[in-house]
């Protein structure tokens, strides 16, 4: 019986990680891969079907449904981030969460947060999340999305990580934590010891955001 539980779940986790080593050959190519970011003329990037510092919280609606959350995101010193999160993004074999960021004027934070029809605290228990009035709905949709956020269901390691997205550009280690950068593609890989891998992604232009804090 251990055997098989054993074999079982090798396999699960082959299935999971399937899909970052082998990319399905279909006659129609699957689109919205973490590695699939392509570059714009004017220098910026495209994601997960998203224009980073171009397209709009519609725009991801209509490109990868309405099953997700829309919040403010704040602790009790902050004003807070807009935020999409899509708990279950998936392409073909590959799943994962997706959050979609913002940058909104502080005030429309403000003003949004008062307005919030409710609000709860988050497993860590030290933010909250406060859902949008239906009224202030329409106007958020139209923020434009800076950045993305995507935390694959399956573990990844260093080689997964070289073979899908290339050599980094520089690699910054502490405490059990890998960051991989990318300051062409606006991305960072966090690779971690203890806990799931997170990618970050931004407009290669404002990558010295995602450096910033691990100065």
């Amino acid at each position: 019986m251990k055997i098989f539980f054993s074999l079982f779940f090798l396999l699960a986790v082959m299935l999971a990680v399937y899909p970052f080593i082998f990319p399905p050959e279909d006659s129609e190519p699957l689109t919205g891969l973490p590695w699939q970011i392509e570059m714009q003329p004017d220098g910026s990037t495209r994601v997960f079907g998203m224009h980073i510092g171009s397209s709009r919280l519609s725009d991801a609606i209509e490109n990868l449904g309405n099953d997700m959350e829309l919040a403010i995101i704040a602790t009790a010193e902050e004003d807070g981030n807009l935020e999409m999160y899509y708990g279950h993004y998936k392409a073909g074999l590959l799943s994962g969460k997706l959050v979609l960021q913002t940058q909104p004027d502080v005030q429309d934070i403000k003003n949004w947060r008062e307005n919030a029809v409710k609000s709860e605290y988050m497993a860590s228990g030290k933010a909250k999340k406060y859902f949008l009035s239906a009224d202030d709905i329409p106007r958020v949709l139209d923020e434009t999305i800076t950045g993305a956020t995507f935390i694959p269901a399956v573990n990844l390691d260093d080689a997964v990580i070289r073979a899908r997205f290339g050599e980094p550009s520089q690699l910054l280690e502490s405490a059990g934590v890998t960051h991989y950068l990318y300051p062409d593609k606006g991305l960072d890989i966090v690779l971690s010891e203890s806990s799931k891998e997170v990618f970050q992604y931004v407009s290669p232009g404002e990558f010295q955001q995602l450096m910033a804090p691990l100065k």
